[in-house]
């Protein structure tokens, strides 16, 4: 359950544009929120920046369900 909480692989991602812009959005909302000197919240949305980072740029690989179901 929890690995598709937080699985970003899908077909919605496969245009670059929406993958870039999420992770400029949230990458500028950690800059925004450590300017505002609330550094938990500046940290976490940091750390969620840097997991689509690796997710969207190192690992993305996006399968439709059906892909997924005939590798197993």
């Amino acid at each position: 359950m929890m690995s598709r909480v937080f699985d970003v692989q899908l077909p919605f991602f496969i245009p670059i544009w929406r993958r870039i812009a999420l992770t400029l959005f949230v990458g500028v909302w950690a800059i925004f929120e450590w300017t505002l000197d609330n550094q938990i919240l500046a940290i976490l949305t940091g750390m969620i920046a840097v997991y689509l980072a690796l997710q969207f740029f190192v690992f993305f690989d996006p399968k439709t369900p059906e892909e997924k179901e005939n590798e197993q």
